[in-house]
């Protein structure tokens, strides 16, 4: 393959040499043309067959190798054989060479420019996919870029050859009949200013009109074919109905009451949904408390000769409940009247497309009429159906916090950021934990070395981490819980006395309406980039809609989806996933945002590492926390930052600067010259980006500044 694309390019580069080396783009100019037009009109009328099989070989030739004198050719198409016939010709062979210089430009240039920019490439392929053939079709409408440029640039994309022809060959039709019909009254055109004067210019902008409209009269039909089915009420009692009251529903209703929308959100469990409630502010108190042991237990490391704690589980989960009963008030069904949202605890059904049926908790129903809907329903944990587990009983992530007695034996399936959490939690606290794992580490979407780093200080807590094993059975053998799991195509017999399942987490999708409504929905809800489902005046947004099953990005999301739901169609902005930074609260802390090394390479994306190993910085070595390292990956040669993970104390603290940096484009560079307060933990941001200019120092320069200093000295 590689030998065939040098004789290909080989050939090209001859072609194209002596094109340019016998100054044959002399024959294409308009004083040539308008020389010898009688002459060639003769031939053309001898030649009445082979004349136009010339012509369009020659064009195909000219466009294919993108050379310059595709415009007069137009031109003299149109001088040589009219208006219709030279139409048909030009539009034939300039849609086939076209698609030669981009079948060209995929043959040589995909894999490389694929293996180099495949992040970047594959947004761009994303939206080729959804609607290249538009963008292609306005591109070939409006002559603000040469197509010559247009047809290479569409080669490196993932565009489907069959779309590229049919698409260049409908837009440039109308530009092919300009100027063909120019080309018949070539005698009188002096130059060809004279056929891009601004007038015609105008009449191309006109022409790049009609894409649009029709891009939006698709919207328009698709609208009302998808709404065919429903009576539209009249009129609408309120602006936005929000289905949720977890994160993305709390924070879209706020935006809609912000805006002096009328705003209705219904809970029909608990406000502040998961993450109040069973998710993040109970974990991270529980965290807390173990933590606290754990320092306990490192007196000595301290300098101090013994400590000791008395304690009762039963407390500690006391504890939790005040702490999410303290955090409560501020997901209250009281704060958000306040706010002037209506809150109706209750059931919600989407019953048509702007109705949504309610059974508040007391009994009563009734049916609301809205112009946009938000689905914010959430997810719930996850169980796989293991044999016997429904038989021995078991915990997940919703049901935990009801304990009272600490489990002795703990089996915790799963090692993602949920199962990795609440297995050291656990430990500390006093159980005997087993964490069991299929994959062949736990935390699998980190890099190799921050999985073997949290491993080794989980088992050095007494943790026994089971990786590669597959849980198969649950059993109870004389009054003992027993779990069987496969480990390397022999079985392992675990017993515990209660088992936590944490193997991830599934969205709500049915029980209000999405099946009887048709809204497609198999893992998540589907939405298009503004978080639309194919009822453009439906949203979905957080855990229900994907992909990112996190607070932060559930209030992301619902920026987006209330802003599209109460502004569209006079304005709507396409979700930005950009910059999406998470943490697993487990020691040593775990935070990461855009790519690592791992992704890096699945992508081809090319990259540079700076590492700062934290057992180095002043602050946690006076800390006792001297552990850890920042990881930076950028741009080769450039201190542009494409991802960032820390592993360390306060690591998610420790990652807001990167998170702002990527955000708003900022290099390592203005990091480094940035004044951090010592002693500080946050001091090693700047210290890693000391390690990315010691890499990068201008060595031949400063070997002259060497020379400088030692010419001073005499």
């Amino acid at each position: 393959m590689k030998s065939r694309k040098l004789l290909f390019l080989l050939i090209i580069g001859v072609v194209v040499a002596l094109y340019f080396i016998f100054d044959l783009g002399r024959y294409f100019s308009l004083d040539v043309l308008k020389e010898q037009q009688a002459a060639i009109a003769a031939w053309r009328e001898a030649n009445p067959w082979l004349a136009p099989a010339y012509f369009f070989v020659l064009y195909v030739a000219v466009t294919a190798l993108s050379l310059p004198g595709a415009a007069l050719m137009t031109l003299a198409g149109g001088a040589i054989f009219g208006l219709w016939w030279g139409t048909l010709i030009v539009s034939f062979a300039s849609s086939i060479g076209a698609t030669l210089a981009f079948l060209v430009a995929r043959f040589f240039l995909r894999d490389w420019v694929t293996a180099r920019f495949g992040k970047r490439l594959e947004a761009i392929d994303a939206g080729i996919r959804r609607e290249g053939a538009f963008y292609l079709f306005t591109l070939r409408l409006v002559p603000v870029f040469p197509f010559f440029l247009i047809n290479l640039l569409s080669g490196l994309t993932a565009m489907k050859t069959r779309s590229f022809y049919w698409v260049s060959q409908l837009g440039m039709l109308a530009g092919t009949v300009v100027y063909v019909n120019a080309g018949t009254q070539l005698a009188k055109i002096d130059s060809l200013s004279g056929i891009v004067s601004p007038g015609l210019l105008f009449s191309f902008a006109l022409l790049g009109i009609f894409p649009l409209l029709a891009k939006k009269i698709v919207e328009i039909v698709h609208k009302n074919k998808v709404f065919a089915p429903w009576t539209k009420p009249r009129r609408f009692d309120r602006n936005l109905v929000v289905i949720g009251g977890g994160s993305a529903g709390l924070v879209t209703a706020y935006i809609a009451a912000a805006v002096k929308a009328k705003v209705t959100l219904i809970e029909k469990h608990q406000m502040g949904g998961d993450c109040l409630n069973t998710g993040c502010v109970p974990s991270k108190a529980l965290i807390r408390s173990a933590k606290f042991l754990s320092h306990v237990g490192r007196a000595r490391e301290l300098g101090c000769r013994s400590a000791s704690a008395d304690f009762s589980f039963a407390e500690v989960m006391e504890r939790v409940q005040r702490v999410v009963q303290t955090v409560a008030p501020h997901d209250s069904v009281e704060r958000y009247t306040g706010l002037g949202v209506e809150v109706i605890e209750g059931t919600a059904k989407l019953v048509t497309p702007w109705e949504v049926e309610v059974t508040r908790n007391s009994g009563a129903s009734e049916r609301l009429t809205t112009r946009g809907v938000v689905i914010a329903a959430g997810a719930r944990p996850f169980v796989p159906p293991i044999p016997g587990i429904e038989e021995v009983g078991y915990l997940t992530s919703d049901t935990v916090w009801d304990l009272r007695e600490l489990p002795q034996r703990l089996v915790v399936l799963g090692g993602g950021p949920i199962g990795a959490e609440l297995t050291q939690t656990f430990a500390r606290l006093g159980a005997k934990v087993v964490q069991v794992e299929m994959a062949p580490r736990i935390m699998i979407r980190e890099d190799p070395e921050v999985s073997a780093m949290v491993t080794q200080r989980f088992r050095a807590e007494g943790i026994d981490v089971l990786v590669n094993h597959k849980a198969k059975q649950f059993l109870v053998e004389d009054g003992e819980k027993i779990l069987i799991a496969e480990h390397e195509g022999r079985d392992v017999r675990i017993p515990f006395d209660a088992v936590l399942v944490a193997v991830g987490r599934i969205a709500n999708l049915q029980g209000y309406g999405l099946e009887e409504l048709g809204i497609p929905a198999t893992r998540t809800v589907e939405t298009n980039e503004y978080l639309q489902t194919n009822y453009p005046n439906i949203y979905a947004a957080g855990d229900v809609a994907g992909p990112y099953q996190f607070t932060h990005t559930a209030a992301h999301q619902a920026w987006y989806a209330a802003v599209n739901a109460l502004f569209d169609p006079f304005k709507k902005f396409k979700a930005d996933y950009s910059v999406i930074p998470w943490a697993t609260f487990v020691e040593p802390e775990v935070a990461r945002v855009g790519l690592n090394e791992q992704e890096a390479r699945e992508k081809n994306i090319p990259y540079e590492v700076s590492r700062y190993d934290i057992d180095d910085l002043d602050r946690a070595i006076a800390d006792s926390e001297a552990h850890g390292f920042i990881k930076v990956l950028t741009v080769p040669g450039k201190d542009k930052i494409l991802g960032v993970t820390i592993v360390g104390e306060h690591a998610g603290d420790l990652l807001a600067e990167y998170v702002l940096a990527m955000k708003h484009g900022i290099g390592l560079n203005k990091i480094l010259g940035t004044i951090h307060i010592y002693p500080t933990l946050a001091e090693a941001n700047k210290y890693v980006a000391g390690v990315w200019k010691k890499a990068h120092a201008p060595q031949r320069l400063l070997a002259w500044v060497e020379r400088f200093h030692a010419w001073r000295r005499g």
